[in-house]
């Protein structure tokens, strides 16, 4: 079994990242800290979908083809 990660095995890694990407990691895991033993609900409104997450089609799947019915 792997040994778990700990804080100052991290801290070097955090430290190769940029200032903007840093504030970002930081960010997620306050996020993830403070979302603990919350629903769904909470965390989709702590961080909701982007657009680019899902697809853009209208017609995707074609529900109204011949035949469905």
């Amino acid at each position: 079994m792997p040994k778990p990660l700990m804080a100052d095995d991290l801290l070097p890694l955090v430290a190769q990242l940029d200032p903007e990407q840093q504030l970002r990691l930081a960010k997620l895991a306050l996020r993830a800290a403070t979302m603990r033993g919350a629903g769904d609900a909470a965390r989709y409104l702590a961080a909701p979908p982007h657009d680019e997450e899902f697809g853009s089609s209208d017609d995707a799947l074609s529900w109204d083809a011949d035949g469905w019915e």
